[in-house]
């Protein structure tokens, strides 16, 4: 039975206006690493993707950033991570975190944040791959995203089986849990 071994981790480049974003982000670093499952996100030490990327370096895991050398000095690239994956285009960016990992996670971004969630949600559908998506709802921050998942499910715009494959739990334990039943 397959067990999840690295998931790619979508968030912001900002910490947002509520301290619970970061506790969330630091809280799924810490529980990643506790349980053995590396950490693949953008590679930055700003916002939420440091304090994703700390909160598990902290508490032993190992984390591999990806970043685009365009986006090195701007969201100014983790250089204390296991490991730093420089590539040239956002792309190569996304493509690599798939192919490093097993599960996607989405917590509180920016529209490249649902940008990332979306494609590869998007190449579940496409069949390019078969990996679950997962997202951490911090105080219902994607309420109004998952009602707009299902109003579009309603109008015939989503199959309802992909819709409902995205897993959603506002306890990063609980929602590494389900990506990893979701995976066998």
């Amino acid at each position: 039975m397959p067990h999840l071994r690295h998931v790619s981790v979508f968030c912001g480049s900002h910490l947002g206006d509520s301290p619970s974003f970061a506790a969330a982000a630091g809280a799924l670093g810490t529980a990643l690493a506790e349980r053995g499952i590396g950490l693949v996100y953008g590679g930055a030490a700003i916002g939420l993707m440091g304090a994703v990327a700390d909160a598990a370096l902290a508490a032993g895991g190992l984390v591999t950033g990806v970043i685009t050398e365009s986006l090195a000095d701007l969201e100014i690239a983790h250089r204390g991570l296991s490991r730093l994956d420089m590539v040239t285009t956002m792309h190569d960016r996304k493509a690599r975190m798939a192919e490093l990992s097993d599960a996607v996670i989405m917590l509180p971004g920016g529209f490249g944040t649902y940008e990332e969630f979306m494609e590869s949600v998007t190449w579940v559908h496409l069949g390019i791959h078969h990996k679950p998506s997962g997202i951490l709802n911090v105080d219902g921050f994607f309420d109004h995203l998952l009602r707009f998942v299902a109003q579009a499910v309603d109008a015939g715009f989503i199959r309802r089986p992909l819709a409902d494959a995205i897993v959603v739990a506002d306890d990063p334990g609980e929602l590494l849990g389900a990506l990893d039943l979701a995976l066998s």
